[in-house]
């Protein structure tokens, strides 16, 4: 065997070895990407899940005068420091919304200190060694136990963890959402079909061609001073409102919209539309009558990864300050209001151990919403999808 006939074998044998060591480096990149993932989903289940029970204690509750000027006197001197002093702040309320109440005593299920709570589920807390044998008897009397925590999805965000929820959050989150896809669908839908169908390909549209796949690609916190500028600052609409984080990003989801609806557009053999002008139709009626109805699956996937991108934004939203403590849900979009991941961010900057699980809980809820909105564009695809 010649030194030629060498040679290229040893190539051959360098060429395999080199997609070996391909192969092992990419399955070594998804083992590694994919231990990440299930590490860090693990890890926000296990400290998380435990939010989803709330402790309550049975105690004496004295509904009278005293407790409706001191609320602390409607129960007694030791349950004072173990029951949620958010509950005790609104017996006055209670007593003013039902009169038959005054001057009675009712056992009552309450809820317990955050404190309590941490020491319920076995997690660092900072009761005395009195307040934590007062718990211990009220657990062996029954009369302290671990429920579903309803107040978690009722409630909005407090000042005391046991007390605190997501409820404003997510209304929020509501109206942010459906004002972002209000906005942004429409001008995006009809942006995209305009420059893939109508507009001259000449200097000013490859221009904004190139501008609109640039702001598909910049920091989402640009586009938070953006709003901040011309909506907050120049249009004058309410600081810390839905209105303005909708507005905001629907400017961030814009080029996505676009992208997405000009490729779903190009995907549509041109046959198609030669079919319909040779039966007469205008320029319009291809567009909407064929067109648009072939390409809309492939337009509500982009639409709907648009959205899941854009509830899952933080940046933009903190500079139209939509980082505000909401206790009560907002009933117009004009009021100030908060989103879950700025809830998120508010809660873990907290120095009470607490906010820790409820924020895993918060962050398990975010992650579903967009695990579901990705998963139904998914669906939608593989549905609808026509493969030309």
């Amino acid at each position: 065997m010649d030194n030629k006939e060498l040679r290229r074998q040893k190539r051959i044998r360098q060429r395999y070895r080199g997609e070996i060591l391909f192969r092992i480096l990419a399955v070594s990149a998804i083992v590694v990407a994919a231990s990440f993932l299930v590490f860090f989903m693990t890890d926000i289940i296990r400290t998380g899940y435990t939010a989803a029970k709330q402790t309550v204690i049975q105690t004496e509750v004295t509904y009278n005068a005293d407790s409706m000027e001191v609320p602390q006197m409607a129960v007694t001197e030791e349950m004072e420091l173990l029951v949620s002093r958010g509950f005790l702040r609104l017996i006055p309320m209670q007593m003013e919304e039902n009169p038959k109440l005054m001057n009675t005593v009712k056992t009552e299920w309450v809820l317990a200190d955050s404190e309590v709570d941490q020491y319920m589920k076995g997690k660092p807390n900072r009761l005395s060694e009195d307040d934590i044998a007062l718990v211990d008897t009220l657990k062996k009397e029954g009369k302290a136990k671990l429920v579903f925590n309803k107040w978690f999805f009722s409630n909005g965000d407090s000042k005391l963890p046991e007390m605190a929820g997501l409820a404003s959050a997510v209304v929020g989150s509501l109206y942010v959402l459906f004002l972002t896809i209000l906005f942004s669908a429409p001008i995006g839908v009809m942006t995209a079909i305009y420059l893939e169908e109508f507009a001259p390909d000449n200097w000013f549209t490859r221009i904004i061609e190139v501008n609109i796949n640039n702001l598909a690609a910049i920091p989402s916190i640009i586009f938070g001073l953006l709003g901040l500028a011309i909506f907050i600052n120049l249009f004058g609409v309410p600081r810390s409102s839905a209105l303005a984080g909708g507005l905001t990003l629907s400017l961030m989801s814009l080029p996505v919209i676009i992208i997405s609806t000009r490729a779903a557009l190009s995907s549509v053999p041109d046959t198609i539309r030669q079919a319909a002008q040779g039966v007469g139709a205008s320029p319009w009626q291809v567009v909407w009558h064929h067109i648009l109805p072939l390409s809309l699956p492939g337009i509500m996937t982009g639409a709907i990864i648009s959205m899941a991108r854009a509830i899952g934004e933080t940046a933009p939203l903190l500079i139209v300050g939509m980082l505000a403590y909401i206790p009560s849900a907002p009933k117009t979009m004009t009021e100030a209001a908060t989103v879950l991941p700025a809830q998120i961010y508010t809660w873990s900057g907290d120095s009470l151990k607490a906010y820790t699980e409820r924020t895993a809980l918060c962050i398990i809820v975010l992650l579903t919403v967009l695990l579901v909105l990705n998963a139904t564009a998914v669906l939608l695809r593989n549905k609808y999808e026509r493969k030309w």
